[in-house]
């Protein structure tokens, strides 16, 4: 089957996150994304990618935080309340009924529900195509104890993914392979 170029993206699953800010008033935000990745070991370093007419930009901009909230499928059906174009200072946490939880280094708030979380200082940006790629400097990063051994277990966080629009994908399983580490 051949596919539109911009079409690309729906080849691939996705991690989705759900990247947590706030306001200069300290109201949160929240909202999820799926293009997202880790960059570098050393340094520690994370991006994603976001809309410049989003609140979560707008508030990474004036405050350089944010949490990376890593999401398993009961998140699923929550897309629809924090993908919403709430007005500014609307917190998408609050309306979504997920629980502020006070993060270690950083001001943004964790969300509670999540399975673990990456506390971020902005590192640098870059506009790409119609989006712009931001990168922060990982500061802090927990797991729930019951979903760690020696990475997080799949099978027991059941991350959600994106593939595009509406389809999502779920119920993944840990398996080994032998690898050539350098």
């Amino acid at each position: 089957m051949k596919l539109r170029r911009a079409d690309y993206y729906k080849l691939l699953v996705r991690p989705v996150v759900v990247v947590s800010t706030t306001s200069e008033k300290g109201i949160s935000n929240a909202a999820p994304f799926s293009f997202s990745s880790p960059i570098s070991f050393d340094p520690p370093l994370y991006g994603f990618s976001c809309s410049p007419e989003h609140h979560t930009w707008r508030n990474i901009k004036e405050n350089e935080e944010f949490v990376v909230n890593i999401v398993g499928k009961d998140f699923g059906p929550l897309m629809h309340v924090l993908e919403q174009k709430f007005p500014y200072e609307v917190s998408e946490i609050e309306k979504a009924g997920l629980t502020e939880e006070r993060s270690k280094k950083v001001r943004p708030p964790r969300i509670k529900e999540a399975s673990a979380w990456v506390e971020c200082k902005l590192e640098s940006f870059a506009e790409k195509g119609d989006h712009i790629w931001i990168v922060g400097r990982v500061l802090e990063a927990e797991v729930k104890d019951e979903l760690w051994s020696e990475v997080i277990d799949v099978e027991k966080a059941s991350p959600l993914c994106h593939i595009s629009g509406k389809f999502f994908a779920t119920g993944m399983k840990m398996k080994k392979y032998k690898r050539a580490l350098r």
